[in-house]
């Protein structure tokens, strides 16, 4: 339960921080600001822009191309919720030592035994190849996104804003 309200803070932290910082849908895709840089000076300073200003967005991106990665590669999903389940489990019904038979089975056989077939399992799954995917393909939108895409009005005045 305590593991829980951590990850209920965190996630509150998360969304107080990076995610109230969320740019609207049609500024984000505002087809009448998209336009080619004229050179890698311009492509570079926009790129600068961009991530910063739309940092909210981006960010929701790569976690919806990670949801989208574990969800759809199988083998991993299925380690992670063998892995993550088999903690619970262990931490719910086994939390003191059990004797079958002349053996006495405690915690920290069940772990052993959890990640001697858990870490196969996740290693098989390829988590490296999910994890590189999501990096290429996160920063192929990303740097596209912001290169292509001219800053708005409010750029022009950030610079007397930071003088002010």
């Amino acid at each position: 339960m305590e593991a829980i309200l951590k990850v209920n803070d965190a996630l509150k932290s998360l969304r107080e921080t990076k995610l109230s910082g969320l740019r609207p849908v049609s500024e984000f895709f505002d087809v009448q600001r998209i336009s080619k840089p004229a050179d890698l000076n311009q492509a570079t300073s926009r790129i600068s822009y961009n991530t910063r200003y739309f940092s909210g967005n981006y960010l929701l991106i790569v976690a919806l191309l990670a949801v989208y990665s574990v969800i759809t590669n199988y083998e991993l999903l299925l380690s992670l919720i063998f892995l993550v389940g088999g903690f619970a489990l262990i931490n719910k019904f086994a939390p003191e030592a059990t004797q079958v038979g002349e053996h006495t089975i405690t915690q920290k056989h069940l772990y052993t035994i959890l990640f001697v077939i858990g870490i196969p399992l996740f290693w098989w799954a390829g988590p490296f190849a999910t994890v590189f995917s999501i990096l290429i393909g996160s920063a192929i939108l990303i740097l596209g996104h912001a290169a292509l895409l001219e800053p708005g009005v409010e750029s022009d005045y950030a610079a007397i804003q930071d003088t002010v």
